[in-house]
């Protein structure tokens, strides 16, 4: 049976959405989770809390009349338990099935796919330069953009494709006008929305090394090369050149005040080197990506703030819910970014975890190689990201 094809159930469920669920989750209530996909998926990715309970049972263990004692009692029957799934289909008919049965349960409104649409924005209030920083954040993935917004102008770093119509109407919101949507680098997680955006009137950024990976489009956008300047208000965008996670890896210095990262450096981590050339090459995208940190990012202000294009479950934000941290904070914390450059190598190499899911094909799509509709898109982003060194934090807490 299709999971989006269960019939309604004669019980009355109660619906909760996504940002109730994530609010309830950030104000440290105890969630206790029925996750009826299938374990692969589960296993790939999961809503997760220091509070949250997750239990996975497949849908397929409540399509029986007779429902299998074992599965009902891992089920709790003292406390209120939200079902989900995929889209949000068979959650419903699992919640209806186990409310006739007495159980306190509801289930997530239009399920992971509904939980992949959380999209945040929080102010950066250490952020010390001209205008206003915002970080945006997508809980599902760790996805991470930055809005800067000075006078009468905005830009953006990093825009997810999934999310274009929310960074035109938050332009309208600050009343700003968005002048330039720039990428860090060829994504490798989620479908960048610097092209849209350039069709929508923004003027697309991309970084003038990552052209020579067989940028398709890149005559259309305007090339970021370092040391480049973009004007927004009185505030400035300068371009640092960072190779390593990528040969293209560029970052942002906003407002002399954040070195926006993209995958070159997390507040928890360092890049992986391999989601380009693969295991062969990555030792030398190590040894380059050490000489990135080394010269072109530790070398900067210890006060400067350190902003990536993702966090992971060890990550932990800072008091105004940001994930960012101060340089000086994270050469004291993190051991690799003192390390000299081949025990750096060594330690990054050892624990990859996987290559993101569907990653060939989102890079492909990114560099204009192939085209996916909105929908396929959004389908090909699903899941957590995994582009750090490693799933653990590098960084002492």
């Amino acid at each position: 049976m299709n999971p989006d094809e269960f019939p309604t159930p004669d019980a009355d469920v109660d619906t909760v959405s996504p940002e109730s669920l994530k609010s309830r989750i950030d104000a440290g209530a105890e969630v206790t989770l029925l996750d009826t996909r299938m374990s692969s998926d589960y296993g790939e990715w999961k809503i997760g809390g220091e509070n949250v309970e997750s239990i996975n049972i497949p849908y397929f263990e409540f399509l029986e009349d007779d429902i299998d004692d074992d599965v009902l009692d891992r089920i709790p029957d003292d406390r209120e338990v939200t079902v989900l799934c995929a889209k949000g289909g068979a959650s419903e008919y699992v919640a209806g099935t186990l409310a006739e049965r007495g159980y306190d349960v509801n289930h997530l409104e239009d399920g992971m796919n509904g939980w992949a649409r959380i999209y945040e924005r929080k102010e950066v209030t250490d952020y010390d330069g001209a205008g206003t920083l915002y970080q945006y954040q997508r809980p599902s993935s760790g996805c991470l953009g930055y809005l800067l917004v000075d006078g009468d102008e905005a830009a953006i770093v990093d825009p997810l494709r999934a999310f274009i119509d929310r960074y035109l109407a938050d332009a309208d919101e600050l009343g700003v006008d968005l002048a330039y949507a720039l990428d860090t680098h060829i994504h490798a997680d989620h479908i960048s929305g610097v092209r849209a955006l350039d069709e929508a009137g923004v003027e697309g950024v991309i970084p003038e090394p990552a052209v020579d990976r067989g940028v398709s489009y890149a005559d259309e956008l305007t090339r970021a090369a370092d040391g480049d300047e973009f004007a927004v208000g009185d505030a400035t965008i300068e371009t640092v050149y960072t190779p390593g996670h990528t040969s293209g890896m560029t970052s942002y210095l906003l407002g002399d005040s954040l070195l926006a990262t993209g995958d070159g450096l997390f507040i928890e981590s360092v890049a992986r080197p391999d989601l380009e050339e693969g295991d062969d090459g990555a030792p030398e995208a190590a040894r380059l990506l050490h000489e990135s940190l080394q010269e072109r990012v530790l070398t900067l202000p210890d006060e400067t703030l350190i902003g990536g294009a993702h966090f992971s479950d060890a990550a932990v934000p800072t008091d105004d819910g940001t994930y960012t941290a101060p340089i000086g904070d994270l050469t004291e914390r993190m051991a690799a970014l003192s390390m000299d450059e081949d025990e750096f190598v060594e330690t990054v190499l050892a624990d990859m975890p996987p290559r993101p899911a569907n990653y060939e094909d989102i890079i492909a799509t990114n560099l204009g190689q192939r085209t996916a509709d909105d929908e396929e898109a959004f389908t090909l982003e699903l899941g957590p990201n995994n582009c750090a060194a490693s799933q653990e934090s590098l960084a002492d807490d």
